[in-house]
């Protein structure tokens, strides 16, 4: 593992007590080292293939697409189980059973015996015996309004509005995608050890990516199917401009505190780049791209839609400080020290979003910099146990690197307000109000912060009248604080693993927590339907499959797809698709 050392570490690191708050972390935006610019970048300096070989889908759309993925060393295919979904069983939930399209990627070719084992087993998700070839396991939802109205536009000779992509960024969203061994498939380390795949959720957002693709082909045979003399593809401006959905709901949650290690690693890599970055004097081209790149952010956020009120203030607060920055920057020429000083004066005038949204566009500004950082997100998690320890010491590492816990209070009910816990019906994780709403007794321990405070407590407890003892001596005078010190003595060296937030406390947001994961990923559009669940859009601005080995396109030029804009397309455009831009 990789970790923020004196020697190795960027002068200009940032403390993790301020990158690891809550709301910090809850005002990311994805960077050029999510994880889906991180396999569009891959996919493009190696000349992936992607390429459609099965396309068996009847006059409602339904029916199986395989695609063949070719890599420099080894093939994949991604095959797409499409079926006739009556409404009432249309659902987001992860308990649902039944989907508009089921999916899966599986590890080389797809002869007819695993088509047929895949098709009994596939659609049916968890409740499936999975193949051990298939790496990655998904299923998803039409937008209905958006297809629809897509499908009529085109069958019309019409391009549809590029406004309802705008507020909508997608034709399906996904509910779950499933991979590291689940349900019988390919465990983790076959991907660790797979060069394609060896970044994290490399597979699964592959995935995501063909389904996009499916969805503009599915839409072109649907409007093809219904007016053959009239209907025209989908203009590969919106084809781009189109993404793929998610609802995520706090399954999200538990993912951030049980790995620790592995946030360690994305957090730690993202700071690293702003280090870098930071640490480059500014140019006249460097001024000149960063207020590009804000200028853009800036309509894309003004073009963001959400119905969720407490997002819309966000966003529009977001808005105004983006657009004072850009006039900052009109008025601040070049120098040396210009993003220094950008930085400093953000912290006084702009929301904690648009702070971390000149940290993500100083990143964008030195791609030489920042993309090797790539390969050293993953890691091998492990929590070891130093038995041998003295007390003392332990309680030394816990008051410098575990400060932020203490400050939990047993007695006050603001600080007791959430428990956690996983739903047996829903099969979900919860969030109750401790002494109002039931389950508290199934709690999980997600709230690091008290679990440490108390564990400290203890602790200090047992030094009283055992000064001399070591951690083994503790443990077995405490021996249900095992798990807790394990943690205390590996995460203490790993300054970003830790959220720094009492998740039991009454201001607790959840919605920080998903957001934190979802920036890493690559999430545009965030879009919250209450306070426990969002909507996002993934992909959407990216390069076209045919584009990735066209030679006429550089990696330049097919990477900068960050915060995609409404189209605008001609009257002509609108009129009939520009075949001559496609193969």
């Amino acid at each position: 593992m990789i970790f923020a050392t004196a020697a190795s570490a960027p002068k200009k690191l940032r403390p993790a007590s301020e990158v690891m708050k809550l709301e910090r972390l809850g005002s990311m935006f994805a960077s050029r080292l999510s994880f889906v610019r991180s396999l569009m970048r891959k996919m493009i300096t190696e000349h992936w293939q992607i390429v459609n070989t099965v396309f068996d889908l009847d006059s409602k759309g339904h029916g199986l697409a395989i695609y063949r993925i070719t890599t420099p060393a080894n093939c994949y295919h991604c095959v797409i189980f499409s079926r006739d979904l009556a409404p009432e069983k249309r659902s987001d939930r992860v308990i649902a059973e039944a989907w508009d399209v089921t999916f899966a990627l599986v590890e080389g070719e797809a002869e007819n015996s695993l088509l047929e084992q895949m098709a009994a087993n596939v659609p049916l998700q968890e409740a499936g015996r999975q193949h051990p070839r298939v790496l990655v396991l998904s299923r998803a939802n039409k937008s209905l309004r958006n297809f629809s109205q897509f499908v009529a536009a085109l069958a019309a000779g019409q391009q549809p509005d590029p406004a309802l992509l705008t507020a909508v960024g997608y034709l399906y969203r996904t509910t779950a995608v499933y991979g590291n061994g689940k349900f019988g498939i390919a465990d983790f380390a076959r991907l660790e050890r797979n060069a394609d795949f060896n970044r994290p959720f490399a597979a699964q957002m592959l995935l995501v990516y063909i389904l996009r693709q499916f969805s503009v082909e599915q839409l072109n045979h649907l409007a093809s199917v219904q007016a053959p003399e009239t209907s025209v593809p989908l203009h590969p401006e919106l084809q781009r401009y189109l993404g793929i959905g998610n609802s995520t709901g706090l399954g999200m949650a538990p993912f951030l505190i049980n790995h620790p290690q592995l946030i360690q690693q994305w957090v730690y890599g993202r700071e690293r780049a702003l280090a870098r970055a930071r640490e480059k004097p500014a140019t006249a081209h460097t001024h000149a791209r960063l207020h590009v790149l804000m200028s853009r952010a800036l309509k894309h956020l003004q073009q963001t839609q959400t119905e969720d009120r407490e997002q819309t203030l966000r966003n529009q607060k977001t808005v105004c400080s983006v657009a004072e920055v850009i006039d900052w920057l009109d008025r601040t020429p070049a120098h040396h020290t210009l993003y220094e000083e950008l930085i400093s004066w953000a912290r006084g005038h702009c929301s904690l979003e648009a702070q971390e949204l000149i940290n993500t566009m100083l990143i964008e500004l030195y791609p030489e910099l920042v993309d090797g950082l790539d390969d050293q997100l993953g890691c091998r998690e492990s929590m070891d146990l130093k038995p041998d320890m003295k007390a003392l010491q332990l309680r030394d590492l816990i008051n410098e690197k575990f400060d932020w816990a203490l400050s939990y209070r047993e007695d006050c009910p603001d600080d007791n307000y959430w428990f956690w816990y996983r739903s047996v019906e829903k099969e979900e994780p919860r969030l109750g109000v401790r002494g109002t709403e039931s389950g508290a007794e199934k709690e999980s321990a997600l709230a690091i912060g008290p679990r440490i405070s108390r564990c400290y407590d203890k602790l200090e407890r047992f030094l009283a009248h055992n000064p001399n003892a070591i951690v083994v001596d503790f443990l077995l005078a405490h021996p249900e604080q095992k798990e807790c010190v394990r943690r205390i003595q590996t995460i203490g060296d790993t300054p970003y693993g830790e959220i720094r937030a009492n998740l039991w406390h009454r201001d607790m947001k959840p919605m920080h927590l998903l957001r934190t994961k979802l920036s890493f990923f690559g999430a545009s559009r965030f879009d919250p339907k209450s306070d426990r669940w969002v909507r996002i859009t993934l992909f959407q601005g990216a390069p076209l499959p045919w584009e990735l080995s066209n030679p006429n396109l550089s990696l330049q030029q097919l990477d900068d797809w960050g915060f995609p804009l409404e189209p605008c397309l001609s009257g002509e455009e609108n009129a009939q698709t520009i075949r001559g831009d496609t193969p």
